[in-house]
């Protein structure tokens, strides 16, 4: 495909001369560090971490079939986004596309950083609108995000459709893959190779469990990636993250445990939840949470509140009116909602009808 990402690069990141510490700069192994005024007690916690997180990056290369240096690795996915935008849209006048409804952190960036955003509304059974997609992007357009599977819809967008958009788009498309191991289609990391203009953003906070390490990855060209790495703060992944997450991709084997499990709870719950007379649909789930829509919504969430269970209320999100999003937990934590839903639909259905 004909794709220039120079043309896509805001100036003054294209010319700009990144931080380069002495880390950058030294590579032959051990040696003594008197370059960083780091305090010389408290090892190994007393030197900055590596600024490339080069051990890694290689270990996820590797699991992921990905070269090392096609890796960006940040503070959760929210940071690979805010890079985004800094590096390739200009404050008031360029633009991104954005599937609605989708992640709400693609509206806060964009918001932060001065930057349009043209939402595209998901057809009625949340199925993309390539078409729209298409129409909404002009000259300004620098990016277009589509979270796949979708937060809150829980659905997966054919690779047809969005391959077929970096195709005919100048642009870069932004595949959000939060939720991709609970997921029965493949990433679009094997497509890295054959579109220079995309890129997969996921994250170690849902399949693997470890949200509170925030760690997240972008995936791409190696040139995209390069920027990135450039406009970064030079040690934005701290050791203990780090060293937390080299151990927990050692653990495979639990990860794929963890979402068996889910899966196999998520498919118990969406029966349980059609059995309630309140519950009026419960959407197909590709993630590891569903989408139910009842009525009174509110009155709902709020029962579950006061038995100090918190889901989360989407009824005010386009396309999803009426909606809670409950994600799938242990499978006591599972059954604690169900009962609580069960004694809601007692004090709540029952007793006026």
């Amino acid at each position: 495909m004909n794709f220039d990402l120079n043309i896509l690069i805001r100036p003054n990141i294209r010319n700009l001369t990144p931080y380069s510490s002495a880390r950058d700069e030294y590579t032959g192994g051990e040696a003594i560090y008197l370059d960083a005024n780091e305090n010389p007690f408290n090892a190994p916690q007393n030197r900055y971490p590596d600024p490339l997180q080069c051990d890694l990056k290689k270990k996820i290369g590797a699991m992921k079939e990905i070269p090392a240096d096609q890796i960006f690795l940040g503070n959760g996915s929210d940071e690979a986004i805010d890079l985004l935008y800094r590096i390739f849209c200009e404050p008031g006048t360029d633009n991104v596309v954005s599937i609605s409804p989708s992640y709400g952190m693609y509206q806060v960036c964009a918001d932060i950083n001065d930057i349009e955003v043209r939402k595209v509304l998901l057809n009625p059974d949340f199925s993309l609108d390539t078409a729209s997609l298409k129409q909404a992007c002009n000259k300004h357009t620098k990016l277009l995000f589509i979270c796949s599977p979708n937060n809150p819809t829980s659905n997966s967008f054919p690779k047809k459709q969005i391959l077929e958009l970096a195709e005919n788009l100048n642009l870069l498309i932004v595949v959000d893959e939060a939720y991709i191991d609970f997921s029965e289609r493949s990433s679009l990391i094997e497509e890295l190779q054959k579109y220079p203009n995309l890129v997969v953003l996921q994250t170690l906070s849902k399949a693997w469990g470890i949200a509170g390490i925030r760690l997240g990855m972008a995936l791409a060209s190696t040139e995209i990636i390069k920027l990135m790495s450039s406009v970064k703060y030079p040690y934005n992944v701290n050791r203990l993250t780090m060293d937390y997450a080299i151990n927990a991709l050692d653990n495979q084997t639990i990860k794929e445990e963890w979402v068996d499990s889910i899966l196999k709870e998520r498919n118990k719950m969406e029966k349980k939840l059609k059995m309630y007379r309140f519950v009026q649909k419960v959407y197909p789930s590709d993630a590891n949470f569903l989408l139910v829509k009842v009525k009174k919504p509110k009155e709902v969430y709020d029962y579950l509140v006061s038995r100090k269970i918190i889901v989360r209320d989407r009824s005010d999100v386009p396309l999803c009116e009426g909606s809670l999003r409950i994600t799938i937990g242990t499978k006591e934590e599972n059954s604690a909602l169900t009962n609580a839903l069960m004694q809601y639909q007692r004090d709540f259905v029952e007793s006026c009808e």
